[in-house]
């Protein structure tokens, strides 16, 4: 089985611990975004795992790209083009004080690739299944028409299709709501990857849950997935992720999976001094895939993204860097965290 995720990896400059921006003359510089993560998590599981972008010519592109390498991500499809490395700053939250993510990624390389920029012969040779979000059609027009023919040439090719709809509301800035666009590219979705927020502004599609609440009633999910694979037809399946938000440092973390047969509910986690919940999300997308092409179970392949996404919320960085090992011990209940020797 072979992947492919397409979008844009950012330098990531985060503060010092949970300092505020520029609280010390010191800023963390890594790497991250939404489908580089999802790769990352893939390849971590013993995966095929590519991915695809547009990066600037120079060293940092250079850097950025040695470093998926040393992941395991085939990086022999990212293409290099005009514009700048984007940039993402992150200042992490502590109990009552949420984190904050600052954009500037405006003119960079990938913002600035269109239609046409892309060979999808080349880039879908070998791909049997296709993963984008809804970060990538929100940074830029071009951006958004480039991610629309990504997707009908996926479909056309016969590769599974699967989008987390990740919708940052800080993001669609040119003229059109994720709305229109997430709506239309929904229709060449297989497997979706939502939370409730993403579900009502991206597709507007909605029942009585409460976004903003910090207590969620599981029992209403099932009829919001019901909404959207009707909507859908051409959608097998979507999860939604279940956070509890309890400060910025304690979370509950679940989530369910509605293939229009079955309804799924995971096992719920209580995650207490969270290290850094950035690429949560991501981790919990490439989990999934990775459960759903080994697991002939369902309800495993949930199983296996929530406790995947768990664990990286104790791990530093936009990567998770858990391994299948560490999932499948947290798994069969091994979550004391005392010292392995």
């Amino acid at each position: 089985m072979k992947f492919l995720t397409f979008g844009e990896i950012m330098l990531r400059l985060k503060a010092p611990g949970q300092e505020r921006f520029f609280q010390s003359p010191a800023l963390e510089a890594t790497f991250g975004g939404g489908e580089a993560n999802v790769a990352v998590s893939l390849a971590n599981f013993g995966m095929d795992a590519a991915f695809l972008t547009v990066l600037p010519e120079g060293p940092i592109g250079d850097a950025c790209t040695a470093e998926l390498r040393r992941f395991g991500v085939d990086t022999g499809r990212i293409q290099r083009g005009p514009g700048r490395m984007g940039i993402y700053y992150l200042e992490s939250g502590a109990n009552q004080l949420p984190s904050k993510v600052v954009y500037d990624r405006a003119a960079s390389s990938a913002a600035l690739a269109k239609p046409g920029d892309i060979d999808w012969d080349h880039a879908f040779d070998g791909v049997d299944w296709y993963h984008i979000t809804g970060i990538t059609p929100a940074i830029s027009e071009s951006a958004m028409e480039l991610s629309l023919e990504s997707v009908k040439a996926a479909r056309a090719r016969g590769i599974t299709v699967s989008c987390d709809l990740n919708y940052r509301k800080n993001l669609w800035k040119y003229g059109k709501r994720a709305a229109e666009i997430m709506r239309e590219l929904a229709n060449y979705v297989d497997v979706a990857v939502a939370n409730e927020e993403d579900v009502q502004k991206s597709l507007e599609i909605t029942t009585d849950v409460v976004v903003e609440s910090g207590a969620l009633d599981r029992d209403k999910y099932r009829a919001l997935g019901d909404k959207v694979l009707a909507a859908y037809p051409n959608m097998k399946m979507i999860a939604i992720t279940l956070r509890e938000s309890h400060s910025a440092d304690w979370n509950d973390w679940a989530a369910c999976l509605n293939d229009g047969k079955n309804f799924y509910v995971s096992k719920k986690y209580e995650i207490r001094s969270i290290v850094d919940r950035v690429g949560g999300g991501d981790s919990f997308a490439g989990g999934l895939l990775y459960g759903l092409n080994h697991y002939e179970d369902r309800q495993q392949a949930l199983e296996f993204a929530v406790a995947a996404s768990c664990l990286k919320h104790s791990i530093l960085g936009d990567f998770n860097r858990a391994g299948v090992s560490d999932v499948e011990k947290l798994m069969g209940g091994d979550g004391t965290g005392r010292v392995q020797r």
